[in-house]
């Protein structure tokens, strides 16, 4: 019998919309040090696919091949015992023609797999849920995860307003400022009527947030009580923060109830020098000249679009040097 050990890699499936592109692929650098123009990535990284908008699967490698007869040979290696499975060879967009396989093949293939291993197999309701994914003129077969649209339910909120980031985009904010919550404090001190919020504590990031206004704090905080979730949220400017964190999120503020001046943003980034080392901003106009003035260094950078409204979007590091 085959040991199912994972070999520690990991493939994921992408798909996004040519206007999520740079935004997608900004949270793959931040998720794994790299992007890809495919559709694919493979890591040694483990992340939860339901933690990205983008990322449709992840397999967990468990054993690999040249070919489709070496995973075959392994295949007949494994004996499920008394668990069910199923085999599923997805539907990947924009595979390298080397690696692509047609419709009526992958359902060949998962047949032949099936009858390979040694078990019963259950295609309605099965404990275990194998993938097989080609990638790089090799095959992968392991654990397949497919991701749950978490965000899509936090759409519809008690307390929204036209203007708040959409929450697709909002998670990716918070998953490029925070990749790997552990131990990381992170703060949102413009949190407006609490979509980040929203987002990040639903990923378990340890967050907390702030504004000036009332009536968006008292809205924020009834979002986040509404998907079942706990966060505090205060009242007050970023100006009062004395507790350092280690990544503050700031969506310079743009709506109905707040819009910050050019001297209230420098403001804002100012006091966001001595609270945190890592800073991420969205902002819908170029400020390039203010994060430098306030003390920080623009370290990655991308456009995400919601219609014809373009934001920016900056990872920045604070300097040596500032204001």
């Amino acid at each position: 019998m085959k040991r199912l050990t994972p070999t520690g890699e990991f493939l994921y499936t992408y798909a996004y919309h040519n206007d999520e592109k740079e935004l997608c692929h900004m949270e793959m650098r931040a998720f794994f040090g790299k992007d890809t123009e495919e559709k694919i990535l493979k890591s040694s990284y483990g992340i939860d696919p339901s933690r990205s908008p983008f990322i449709k699967e992840r397999l967990e490698v468990l054993f690999e091949a040249a070919d489709l007869a070496g995973i075959l040979q392994q295949a007949a290696e494994v004996n499920m015992e008394t668990a069910t499975f199923k085999v599923i060879f997805p539907k990947i967009n924009d595979l390298a023609l080397t690696d692509k396989v047609e419709y009526v093949e992958k359902r060949d293939i998962e047949r032949q797999i099936g009858a390979a291993i040694t078990g019963r197999a259950d295609v309605h309701n099965p404990d275990v849920t194998f993938g097989l994914i080609p990638f790089g003129g090799r095959w992968y077969f392991g654990n397949y995860e497919q991701s749950e649209a978490v965000w899509f339910k936090h759409q519809q909120k008690p307390r929204e307003y036209s203007t708040a980031l959409s929450t697709r985009v909002a998670r990716a904010v918070a998953n490029i400022a925070v990749p790997n919550p552990d131990g990381i404090k992170a703060i949102d001190p413009c949190c407006g009527i609490g979509t980040v919020l929203v987002e990040a504590l639903s990923m378990g990031i340890d967050i907390v947030g702030r504004d000036i206004n009332p009536l968006v704090v008292d809205g924020s905080r009834e979002n986040i009580a509404h998907f079942g979730l706990t966060g505090q949220v205060e009242l007050g400017p970023i100006a009062d923060i004395t507790e350092p964190y280690d990544v503050a999120i700031i969506d310079m503020p743009y709506n109905l109830y707040t819009h910050a001046t050019p001297d209230e943003q420098q403001d804002i980034l100012k006091h966001a020098r001595p609270i945190t080392e890592k800073l991420l901003v969205v902002t819908i106009e170029t400020i390039d000249d203010m994060i430098e003035r306030a003390g920080f260094a623009i370290t990655d950078r991308c456009i995400a679009k919601k219609g014809l409204f373009l934001r920016e979007i900056l990872v920045c590091e604070r300097t040596e040097i500032g204001v």
